[in-house]
């Protein structure tokens, strides 16, 4: 499985703030979490729950990421759970549920994102300081605050890397954009008929790192705005539609004034 094990690590070489991963079903799907020191493990998962909806193939093959211990054999770290669904903190060895450890890489130049033939493995985007990535991944733990699990749109992989970067795309806070739901969507369905260049070249320019329109919003805004309160996102469109235009503008004098000083010494 060398196409899975690039990014294996041990757990000696585990760091506070590092986003984690490891793979479930045969390799079908990863599930990913943030890790926060002590041997503990922030991630957001649907539980017992539809990952979509109701009655959904894929909720029959994706099953419930945290491991179930049974009511009389409670995991000794975690205790007996009485809620598995949303935003939960669990030790290492339930998170990982007997697979290997990874750590998802973040910074990545495109030469390597562009050799992985697997999403869901790193991004070009940077990572915040560890301080930053665990405050938030602690904040959003504490209210329970990163909304219902959806396979697509809003799932573990999009949490960690919310955690990490505190971007998102667009004025409507819009998740979903990591490497696992890029690969298994319709998109990806599509490229697998395509040379694996051309796949991975469709999969660099979902990668939120690469996006023109991915901000970084504040872990507070962002629960705000899952209450109906996008003001944040408005203002800081504006600001960065304002900063583009002074920058564009700014490059125009420079050209014209080069122009004009060639003239004259012409």
């Amino acid at each position: 499985m060398g196409l899975f094990s690039n990014n294996k690590i041990s757990r000696d070489d585990l760091k506070p703030g590092d986003h984690i991963y490891a793979w479930r079903n045969a390799y079908i799907y990863s599930h990913h979490g943030i890790y926060i020191g002590d041997g503990k493990v922030i991630h957001f998962t649907r539980g017992d729950g539809p990952s979509i909806r109701e009655g959904s193939v894929l909720d029959k093959i994706i099953v419930s990421s945290v491991t179930n211990h049974g009511g009389y054999n409670p995991c000794p770290n975690c205790g007996k759970r009485s809620n598995t669904r949303g935003v939960i903190s669990s030790c290492l060895d339930c998170f990982l549920a007997r697979g290997d450890l990874h750590l998802f890489k973040y910074s990545v130049s495109l030469a390597t994102f562009m050799t992985k033939l697997r999403g869901g493995t790193c991004t070009t985007a940077p990572s915040d300081p560890s301080d930053e990535v665990i405050s938030r991944a602690k904040f959003l733990l504490m209210i329970n605050g990163f909304g219902d699990y959806h396979l697509f749109k809003n799932n573990c992989e999009d949490f960690a890397m919310y955690c990490k970067t505190s971007l998102v795309v667009g004025q409507s806070y819009v998740l979903g954009r990591n490497g696992q739901a890029n690969t298994v969507g319709l998109a990806a369905c599509v490229a697998r008929m395509l040379t694996p260049l051309v796949r991975n070249v469709i999969r660099l320019f979902s990668d939120v790192g690469m996006r023109k329109d991915a901000i970084k919003v504040p872990v507070e805004s962002l629960v705000a705005w899952r209450n109906k309160d996008d003001t944040f996102v408005k203002r800081e469109r504006r600001l960065q539609h304002t900063n583009k235009h002074s920058v564009l503008t700014f490059y125009k004098h420079i050209v014209k004034f080069r122009f004009v000083i060639f003239s004259k010494l012409c």
